[in-house]
C-alpha cells in the first residue's frame, strides 16, 4: 500500500504522452490524494497532493510531452483542476484521519481481547504428572481472536481432569458464559470425587447464573461440553459427555477411534430431561492420545459443503506428538476449507506417557 500512490502517479504520467491533445490524462492525478489516503497519514497526503498539483501544472506546460502550449499551464481549465485536486486533498486528509482512528480503536479491541483470553484460556501446563497436554484455538472473529469455545485441564488428586466446550452462540454473550464455566470448573475439579458428580455440580453452578438472566435469555445459554479424567494408577481414561462431539482417542499404532458413548444433555438443560450422565470409561495406555474438540473442527466444509472427515484425515498423523499433530489439524483445517474458516475451532489433545511402572 505504500507504494500504491506512486505507481498510480507513475501510470498517469506514462499514459500522458501517450493520449491525444484533447485528452489531457493529467486530470487523472486529481484522485491521488485520496489514493494516498490508504497508506499514509495527513502530512502524507499533503506531499503527494502538492505533488500532483505539481506535476499537474508540469504536464500542462510541457509541449513535448502532450503538445500544448505552454500558455495551457494558467488556462482555467487547469486552474480549476488544481483547485479541485487541492480540495480532495483536503478530504483525503480528512479521510486518514479517520482511518488512523478507526486502525488504532481495532488495534486497542484486538489487545483488550487478547488479554480477555489470556484470562478465560490461560495457558495450560505442557504436562501434568504423566500427561502432556497442547492446545489449539482459533477464533472466526480475526478481529476480536476470541469467541465462545473453551477448554482447561487441572491436575487433582483425582488424577489430570481436562475440559473442552462450546458455549451456545457468539460475542459476549459466548464469552460471558464461558467465563462462568470455567471459574465453576476450576473450582470443582478440585472437590468433586467423580466425573458424574463434576458434570452435576456443573449444571447446578450454571443454571444459576442462568437464573440471574432474564427469562428469554436463560434457556439460550447452555454449553456442550466433555469432561475428561487420566488417573495416574489405572490405564484408562473416563469421559462423561454432555451433548458435545465424541473425543478421537489415537492409538500409538496408528489406529483413530470416535468415543460415542451416551452423551447426556448440554449443560444447563439437564432439569429439562433428568439426569442422564453415563460415565464412560476406555484403554488409555502410553503412548496413546485423547483428541478433544469442538464441532468448529468436524462442521468445517469443502467446496463441495462436504464436512471434515476428522477420523480418516487424523489416522496417518498418530504417531505425531501432539504439537505437531494439532499444528498439522490446523493447516489441514485451512487448506480443506480453502481458508474459509467460519466457527471457532478450540482443540485438546492429552498423551499419556510412560510412568514409574511402564517401560
Amino acid at each position: 500500500m505504500r507504494w500504491l500512490p506512486f505507481a498510480y502517479l507513475v501510470a498517469v504520467l506514462a499514459l500522458e504522452p501517450l493520449a491525444p491533445v484533447d485528452w489531457p490524462v493529467s486530470f487523472l492525478l486529481i484522485a491521488l490524494p485520496l489514493v494516498a489516503a490508504y497508506a499514509y497519514g495527513p502530512l502524507g497526503v499533503a506531499v503527494l497532493t502538492a505533488l500532483a498539483i505539481v506535476f499537474e501544472g508540469v504536464l500542462a506546460g510541457t509541449p513535448c510531452c502532450a503538445g500544448r502550449p505552454v500558455a495551457y499551464l494558467w488556462d482555467r481549465h487547469y486552474v480549476a483542476n488544481y483547485l479541485c485536486t487541492g480540495l480532495v486533498g483536503v478530504l483525503g486528509g480528512l479521510l486518514a484521519v479517520h482511518r488512523l482512528r478507526r486502525e488504532r480503536t481495532l488495534a486497542t479491541v484486538r489487545s483488550v481481547a487478547e488479554t480477555a483470553q489470556r484470562v478465560l484460556l490461560r495457558p495450560v501446563p505442557r504436562r501434568l504428572r504423566q500427561v502432556s497436554v497442547e492446545t489449539l484455538y482459533v477464533s472466526a472473529a480475526a478481529e476480536a481472536r476470541i469467541g465462545g469455545d473453551l477448554y482447561e485441564v487441572m491436575s487433582t488428586e483425582y488424577g489430570v481432569r481436562l475440559l473442552v466446550g462450546d458455549v451456545r452462540g457468539k460475542g459476549l454473550v459466548a464469552v460471558e458464559t464461558a467465563a462462568a464455566m470455567l471459574g465453576s470448573f476450576r473450582e470443582a475439579a478440585y472437590e468433586e470425587p467423580d466425573l458424574i458428580a463434576l458434570a452435576r455440580r456443573m449444571e447446578r453452578s450454571m443454571s444459576r447464573h442462568a437464573a440471574q438472566l432474564p427469562s428469554d435469555e436463560a434457556a439460550e445459554r447452555f454449553v456442550t461440553a466433555v469432561f475428561a479424567e487420566i488417573p495416574d494408577q489405572e490405564p484408562v481414561v473416563r469421559l462423561v459427555n454432555c451433548g458435545h462431539p465424541p473425543p478421537l482417542l489415537i492409538r500409538k499404532g496408528g489406529a483413530t477411534e470416535p468415543l460415542h458413548g451416551d452423551p447426556a444433555p448440554p449443560i444447563n438443560l439437564g432439569s429439562l430431561t433428568g439426569d442422564g450422565y453415563e460415565l464412560q470409561v476406555e484403554p488409555f495406555h502410553p503412548g496413546d492420545q485423547l483428541l478433544l474438540y469442538t464441532d468448529g473442527v468436524t462442521e468445517t466444509r469443502d467446496a463441495d459443503g462436504c464436512f471434515y472427515p476428522l477420523a480418516e484425515r487424523v489416522a496417518p498423523w498418530a504417531g505425531l506428538p501432539p504439537r505437531q499433530l494439532l499444528d498439522r489439524l490446523h493447516e489441514d483445517l485451512v487448506a480443506y476449507s480453502a481458508g474459509r474458516l467460519d466457527d471457532d475451532i478450540a482443540a485438546l489433545v492429552a498423551h499419556r506417557l510412560p510412568g514409574p511402572g511402564h517401560v
